[in-house]
């Protein structure tokens, strides 16, 4: 396709990292004659609605500055909204504690690396799938890009906190989950995986659509790939094998987890005794049961050529 024209960023301005996020999306658009602005966000909902106002009105791509958080926010107000071409692609521009689904297309960390990539002479667009989970509890369906996490990792999740990550980053989570980990609660978790029922215990269910889970790449499953159609499921349970990959997996600690087992399917639904609390990219969701699907190719999104 040919180059870019018009560009709306949308910023989370309490993303973890401290730069001058501005002077550097100048730097990078001004030379290349790119038009744009920014919209910043303030509660939660906001990025969605700012991405899709964005879209619809005519801009050619929507960027968003902020972590896994507000990336799924954004690919959620982007979902069926159309520009005067059709689809409006999304631009990632890693500032988060975590940049997951970053790392997982190989998009720079480095903040003027990622713009450099808006402003290429030929801008190279990829389809990747989504999942789309509901609770029993709510009929609002919640799309990801990466997964959605159901038992500890969703209360490990939930008790680090926005003060801790500013002041530790990632370290925020084993801060957080230091007391979790020495006493994990079980679960009886019963999945259908595309009309096979599984029972399984553990600690923690993870319904995966991109394989990576941190900024070193490290990959749950070699066959698992955000563009494959099939959603990624895991139980892990509480050995001290499994309690260190739950670490792992909000650690960027590298290939630990690499040999859990899995399943893989379409549609998912997952139902847990006692009930355990669910995430979605990292953001809280209810709690089980659920019902998870695959969305193939539901989101454009620049990459790396």
């Amino acid at each position: 396709m040919g180059r870019f024209q018009s560009v709306h960023v949308v910023i989370n301005p309490a993303a973890g990292a401290d730069q001058p996020v501005l002077s550097r999306l100048n730097a990078a658009f001004a030379p290349a004659g790119l038009d744009w602005d920014v919209s910043i966000t303030h509660r939660a909902g906001d990025a969605a609605a700012q991405a899709r106002a964005a879209a619809e009105s005519g801009v050619d791509v929507v960027a968003v500055y902020g972590g896994d958080g507000t990336v799924m926010e954004v690919a959620n107000g982007l979902l069926g909204a159309q520009g005067p071409g059709g689809d409006v692609p999304l631009a990632i521009l890693p500032g988060g504690t975590g940049n997951a689904f970053a790392v997982d297309l190989g998009i720079p960390l480095d903040l003027s690396q990622a713009a450099a990539l808006i402003t290429a002479e030929s801008p190279v667009l990829r389809r990747f799938d989504l999942g789309r989970v509901t609770t029993d509890q709510t009929d609002a369906e919640r799309h990801f890009l990466l997964r959605a996490s159901i038992g500890l990792q969703a209360e490990l999740a939930d008790k680090a906190t926005r003060e801790m990550k500013d002041r530790f980053g990632v370290l925020a989570y084993l801060l957080a989950g230091i007391e979790l980990l020495a006493q994990p609660q079980r679960s009886k978790f019963s999945l259908t995986v595309d009309g096979k029922s599984i029972d399984s215990e553990g600690v923690t269910c993870l319904v995966a659509n991109s394989a990576s889970l941190g900024r070193v790449r490290l990959n749950l499953a070699a066959t698992a790939a955000p563009d494959d159609g099939l959603l990624d499921v895991f139980i892990l349970n509480d050995d001290p094998a499994s309690a260190v990959s739950v670490a792992a997996s909000l650690l960027d600690w590298e290939q630990i987890a690499a040999a859990l087992p899995h399943w893989q399917g379409e549609h998912i639904r997952i139902e847990a005794d006692p009930a355990r609390p669910v995430t979605v990219d990292g953001e809280p969701y209810g709690e089980t049961p659920l019902t998870v699907d695959i969305v193939p190719g539901a989101l454009h999104v620049l990459v790396p050529g």
